[in-house]
């Protein structure tokens, strides 16, 4: 069975939902069945490439906030990722580009650590404040979660797996995605959204049931 996810690495909605479906997964009887493939989505395409901006900063002009909005807005979320067991330092985040990120994670689907890696830029974004479009950052956290290093290079200092972002983006389109996280399982049920650990359980049960079911 596979489980498709489309995210972004500087969403913090997806790291919570990440946490969930991996809670759901541990429960699941037949876990060791669920291939769980990382599909990449923008929450924001238009933001510059090469632009760096406080998050704060960033919420306030979009949302047309004010900054102690703008802190109470994180604090919820905050305090949500801490039921996760995730310590968000979301002030001090940064908002990029993320399409060299996403370009990254599609290397590591090729050896077998999608999820290794999105793992890894997600905690660097959300609670490490590391800077999301850095080269350097981006080879060293690849790096960090088991990709090697000259591949690594290789696709952030070029233009390798931008036809697979978009492709993906692309798809989202298709589904009607307007917002991450997103979940597909088996392309037969969809979930919008970070949901409790509960739904993701029952929704695995039912795509598990489907897939026996149509396999007769």
């Amino acid at each position: 069975m596979r489980v498709e996810v489309w995210s972004d690495v500087v969403c913090p909605w997806c790291y919570i939902g990440k946490r969930r479906l991996e809670r759901a997964l541990e429960r699941f009887p037949h876990a060791e069945e669920v291939e769980v493939v990382w599909r990449s989505f923008q929450l924001d395409p238009t933001f510059p490439s090469g632009v760096r901006k406080p998050v704060p900063e960033m919420l306030a002009e979009k949302t047309g906030g004010t900054a102690a909005q703008v802190r109470a807005m994180q604090a919820q979320v905050t305090a949500l990722a801490a039921e996760e067991g995730l310590a968000y330092e979301l002030e001090r985040s940064i908002m990029v580009n993320t399409i060299d990120a996403h370009r990254v994670t599609h290397l590591a689907g090729k050896h077998g650590l999608g999820g290794q890696v999105h793992e890894r830029m997600l905690r660097a974004q959300l609670i490490e404040s590391q800077i999301l479009d850095d080269p350097e950052t981006l080879v060293r956290l690849g790096v960090e979660a088991g990709l090697p290093e000259d591949e690594t290079r290789a696709v952030v200092t070029g233009t390798a797996h931008l036809d697979d972002v978009e492709a993906d983006i692309r798809e989202a389109r298709e589904f009607g995605v307007t917002g991450v996280p997103f979940f597909v399982l088996n392309r037969a049920y969809a979930v919008s959204g970070a949901q409790p650990a509960e739904l993701f359980l029952s929704a695995l049960g039912k795509a598990y049931e489907h897939a026996r079911t149509a396999g007769r």
